[in-house]
């Protein structure tokens, strides 16, 4: 069974920046893709950035130019470098992989931008 394991959640004041870690369990020869959901209050689901196994990655239009994805190989983590927070930021943000085309779900880390 896949686990993936968040860290880096909290509170922050609007402009701040916070940095989400994954740790996926599964190997990285197995690992198709990884990134992060994020559900507001009220609101569904909705992907906010991903990076597949070539590298490549892909933004929801809203954290453009403020967020950035990357990947340690070498741990098969991903991180989510979050700059210049907005309060509509606030959600709970939730990692996901693809494993062997199957999708998994970590347990989710809430981020709160105070205005």
């Amino acid at each position: 069974q896949v686990q993936l394991v968040e860290s880096g959640g909290g509170l922050v004041q609007a402009g701040g920046s916070l940095r989400l870690s994954c740790a996926n369990s599964a190997a990285i020869s197995e690992t198709n893709a990884m990134g992060w959901y994020r559900q507001a209050p009220g609101k569904q689901r909705q992907m906010a950035a991903s990076i597949v196994s070539t590298g490549a990655t892909n933004y929801a239009e809203s954290v453009k130019g403020r967020f950035t994805i990357s990947r340690d190989n070498t741990k098969n983590t991903v991180y989510l470098q979050m700059n210049t927070l907005k309060p509509e930021d606030t959600a709970v943000y939730y990692c996901f992989t693809i494993v062997n085309s199957e999708f998994y779900w970590g347990q989710g880390t809430q981020v709160t931008v105070s205005s």
